[in-house]
C-alpha cells in the first residue's frame, strides 16, 4: 500500500496589535499554494486590510478569529506581529515577528511559551537566503511611510500648532499622498530640504520616494559618507532628517544631545530605525519611541525639535505593504513542504534552538 504525505496546513491567523491591519499572504498567494497540494486555513478578521471573502473564493477554510490555539496540531500558524500575551505554551510551530533574540523582556517571555510546549518559533526576521538577506522584509513602506509621518510632523510645526496630532492607516498609497500634498500646500509654497542616511537600502529607498513624491529635495547618505564618524554639522543644515540603518557597534552619532541647543536648520528627525533602547543610538536626542496616538517626542522648543520613531510604520499603508511582502515571502511559503530539509527554513530553526536552550523555565 503506497503512504501518502500528509498535506502541509498553513493556518493564518488574526492579527490581535492595535492598528495592525496588514497580512503576510495574499489571496492570490493563497490560490498558489492552494494549487501547489498545501492546506491553507485563514482566520476572519475586523480589521484585516484585505476582506475574507477573497480568501473563501480562492479556496481557502475559513475559520473564526483567534482559533488558533485550537489548530490542528500539525498546522503551522503564521502572523506577523505579536501574539496574545496570555502566558499559555505555544505548542504549534508559528512563523511570525519574534523579537526575541536581542534579549528583549517580552522575548524571553516567548521563548519560555515556547519551551514549555514543545513548539517552535520561525522568526519572519531569521528567513535568510544564501547570502544573509532576509528573504522578506518591510523596509521600503517604513520608510515610506515613516518619512510621510515625519513631514506631517513638519507640517504641524509651519501651521505654529502643537505637536503632530495622531495618525491613522490609508486605504492606499495615493490617498496618503494627495493628502499630504494638500496639507503641504495649505501651509507653504516652498519645501523644506530633507537628507536620508541609510539611502542605498530599502528603508532609505522609500524614504527617500516620498520626498520626491512630494518634490522635496534628497541629499543621499550611505556608509561612505558616514565613514568618518562624524560629526555631521550637514545633518542640522536640513529640515528634515531620516535615520534609515539599524544601531550596531561603531554606528557613529548623526545627531548628538548638544544638537538641540546648537544653531541649525533641522526641526524633524524621523527614526524610522527606532532603536532608542539601543547603546549605540545614533540620535540620542530622545530616548523612547512614539506612537500612532503620539506620533512625536518634541525633545526642544527653541528652536523646535521632533523626534518621529513609530515601530510598526508599515501598518500605515497595509495594503501596498501586505502585497508587497507577500509576493516577497511567497517563494519561500512554497518550500514549507520541505521545511525541514530546506536551508531558509532550518537556518531559522536552527537559530530558535540556540535562543531557547538558553530560557530556563
Amino acid at each position: 500500500m503506497t503512504e501518502h504525505p500528509t498535506q502541509t496546513h498553513l493556518w493564518v491567523r488574526a492579527e490581535q496589535r492595535a492598528n495592525e491591519d496588514r497580512v503576510g499572504l495574499t489571496p492570490q498567494g493563497a490560490k498558489t499554494l492552494i494549487d501547489a497540494g498545501l492546506r491553507v486555513s485563514v482566520e476572519a478578521s475586523k480589521t484585516r486590510i484585505i476582506p475574507i471573502e477573497e480568501y473563501a473564493a480562492a479556496g481557502c477554510d475559513i475559520v473564526a478569529e483567534n482559533s488558533w490555539p485550537n489548530a490542528p496540531a500539525d498546522a503551522i500558524i503564521f502572523g506577523l506581529k505579536e501574539l496574545p500575551e496570555d502566558g499559555t505554551p505555544l505548542t504549534h510551530r508559528h512563523i511570525m515577528f519574534g523579537h526575541a533574540y536581542k534579549g528583549q523582556y517580552s522575548g524571553q517571555i516567548l521563548l519560555q511559551r515556547f519551551k514549555a510546549g514543545g513548539g517552535t518559533l520561525y522568526d519572519l526576521e531569521y528567513l535568510l537566503d544564501d547570502t544573509g538577506r532576509r528573504v522578506a522584509a518591510f523596509g521600503y513602506w517604513a520608510g515610506f511611510a515613516g518619512a510621510a509621518v515625519t513631514l506631517m510632523a513638519w507640517i504641524a510645526q509651519q501651521r505654529g500648532a502643537a505637536p503632530c496630532g495622531p495618525v491613522s492607516a490609508y486605504a492606499n498609497k495615493t490617498l496618503l499622498l494627495d493628502n499630504l500634498a494638500q496639507s503641504l500646500n495649505a501651509v507653504t509654497s516652498d519645501r523644506p530640504s530633507a537628507i536620508v542616511i541609510g539611502a542605498l537600502g530599502r528603508v532609505g529607498t522609500g524614504a527617500a520616494d516620498l520626498c520626491q513624491a512630494m518634490g522635496i529635495t534628497v541629499t543621499k547618505w550611505d556608509m561612505a559618507e558616514t565613514a568618518s564618524g562624524g560629526p555631521f554639522p550637514e545633518i542640522l543644515d536640513h529640515d528634515l532628517f531620516f535615520n534609515c540603518i539599524l544601531a550596531r557597534p561603531g554606528t557613529p552619532v548623526f545627531v548628538p544631545r548638544d544638537a538641540m541647543n546648537a544653531p541649525r536648520r533641522l526641526t524633524a528627525i524621523g527614526d524610522i530605525a527606532c532603536d532608542p533602547d539601543s547603546d549605540y543610538n545614533p540620535i540620542p536626542v530622545y530616548d523612547r519611541a512614539t506612537t500612532w496616538a503620539a506620533p512625536v517626542n518634541r525633545v526642544a522648543t527653541d528652536p523646535v525639535l521632533d523626534v518621529m520613531a513609530i515601530d510598526n510604520l508599515p501598518s500605515l499603508l497595509p495594503l501596498e505593504s501586505s502585497q508587497d511582502y507577500a509576493a516577497q515571502l511567497l517563494p519561500t511559503l512554497q518550500n514549507l513542504p520541505k521545511i525541514d530539509e530546506n536551508p531558509v527554513w532550518t537556518g531559522a530553526k536552527s537559530t530558535f534552538d540556540t535562543h531557547v536552550n538558553e530560557v530556563s523555565l
